[in-house]
């Protein structure tokens, strides 16, 4: 089954760069004159210079993410984008590609390196991103702070001269306390991990709006985020397309997406759990959260490639940076609209015993359902943005497997291959009404807006 949102694949516009040849116009006479500009790095990125450091701190997030308390989306979304820029605004000065985006962003001043000096560019960022890791994640326990720092130590070289490595360490640490900084001048995304679910937010009443949902009632995650300060998204952006009237009327669309999630769920087989479960990564201390699952697609992007450590780190930033901005715009949008969950639509007007298909191993909980308004859909957002900055770096035809979720015993986590980006960001899109949490709706809105974004971050001047 599927819809038509799925069955389209978006055009990725191509674009044709010409090499111009610069006829030589001067005699030897004059070939003294012509001087190295003392301005440019000495010690640019060697084109054999692996992504590993970078590689290793993103695994760590990974593991970090699954743990940390309050690190569910679009929290850890945030926390990508700016660790993503620090690692980045770390290296691009070594970079012939890449270039600094960091004037792009209002209030923002990074440092700037030492002209005519040379630097360890693996060294400077190792240094970023251990101190960007170690300031957003203060609060977890003692043991994964401690995987901080034997990572630090196993990553940290005393090979090199001592005033290269000093500088090279200095201008990391320079650019973490940056960044970090302007982070911290967001009042509402600040230590956000702290205040998930507020007492003092209280849902609005009336047909059709969410209220807390079974099985566990909880309060609403994240109400004001949609305040959270954005790289790119506008307010314009932030906002989604009016949703659907609410209708119980059996001839209204809201009453045929409704019933075709109870169809597709009543029972479902054994491939459709898969899908819905593949995607899911709903749980806390399950899996990672649903945006940094899609750092887990890059990251097999990233080692597949063998990608240098200025693309790697490129790579990272852009899609933190989007999905930062897309979990702004869809928290955003959820608390404008207040659209109720299926399960609460589908129990008053097709089956009051329905339940969704979403469980929770970890406690033994079956029929969850995320605790915030469905319209729209997060895992479509997420999956949107991550596809159009991935096929903006990586290609519009680039297949592949994702293993995220390979060996899983708590789930079916065979992986799964797929011919594009666009065509995960659409399965994904899709496992959500296969679980019962969204509508179709949700699903589609959720796209464009992904989309939208992700065309956004792909147009800041990056590259040189």
């Amino acid at each position: 089954m599927k819809f038509s949102i799925y069955t389209s694949i978006w055009t990725v516009s191509q674009y044709v760069f010409h090499l111009r040849y610069i006829p030589i116009i001067a005699s030897l006479w004059v070939i003294t004159a012509c001087q190295p500009n003392k301005d440019a790095d000495p010690n640019p990125i060697p084109a054999v210079t692996d992504a590993s450091v970078a590689m290793q701190w993103m695994d760590l997030f990974l593991t970090l993410d699954r743990y940390a308390p309050g690190y569910r989306p679009p929290v850890a979304a945030r926390t990508l984008g700016y660790i993503g820029l620090a690692a980045y605004e770390t290296v691009v000065p070594g970079s012939k590609t890449y270039q600094s985006v960091a004037s792009k962003f209002a209030g923002l001043t990074v440092p700037k390196i030492d002209a005519g000096k040379s630097y360890r560019w693996d060294v400077a960022v190792n240094e970023t991103y251990y101190l960007m890791m170690k300031k957003f994640f203060p609060h977890i326990v003692d043991a994964d702070k401690e995987k901080i720092e034997v990572l630090y130590v196993k990553l940290t070289t005393a090979t090199g001269s001592a005033d290269e490595l000093d500088r090279s360490k200095k201008f990391g640490q320079a650019m973490a306390n940056a960044v970090f900084a302007y982070s911290q001048t967001d009042v509402a995304g600040d230590v956000a991990y702290l205040r998930n679910q507020p007492a003092d937010y209280v849902p609005p009443t009336g047909v059709g709006k969410w209220q807390p949902t079974a099985p566990d009632f909880s309060r609403a995650l994240l109400p004001y985020w949609g305040k959270v300060r954005t790289f790119v998204a506008t307010e314009a952006d932030k906002l989604a397309k009016p949703p659907l009237d609410y209708s119980t009327n059996i001839k209204s669309t809201l009453f045929a997406q409704g019933l075709e999630i109870y169809t597709a769920t009543t029972p479902i087989t054994r491939d459709q759990q898969w899908v819905g479960d593949f995607w899911s990564d709903d749980i806390y201390k399950l899996t990672f959260e649903p945006a940094a699952r899609w750092l887990a697609v890059a990251q097999q992007v990233v080692r597949q490639q063998k990608a240098p450590l200025d693309k790697a780190v490129y790579t990272y930033a852009k899609l933190g940076i989007g999905l930062s901005d897309i979990g702004v715009a869809c928290w955003n949008s959820k608390y404008v609209y207040n659209i109720e969950r299926p399960i609460t639509y589908i129990r008053r007007a097709i089956d009051p015993t329905w339940r969704t298909r979403l469980n929770n191993p970890i406690i033994i909980q079956e029929g969850v359902t995320p605790p915030f308004p469905a319209y729209p859909s997060g895992h479509s957002c997420f999956g949107a943005v991550s596809a159009e900055i991935l096929t903006n770096i990586y290609g519009s035809s680039y297949a592949m497997t994702d293993s995220c979720h390979a060996g899983r015993t708590e789930f079916n986590g065979a992986p799964r291959s797929f011919n594009n980006f666009y065509e995960m960001a659409q399965e994904n899109a899709y496992s959500r009404v296969l679980l019962g949490v969204h509508y179709r709706m949700d699903c589609e809105e959720g796209l464009r807006m992904g989309y939208a974004i992700g065309r956004k971050v792909n147009q800041l001047a990056w590259t040189k």
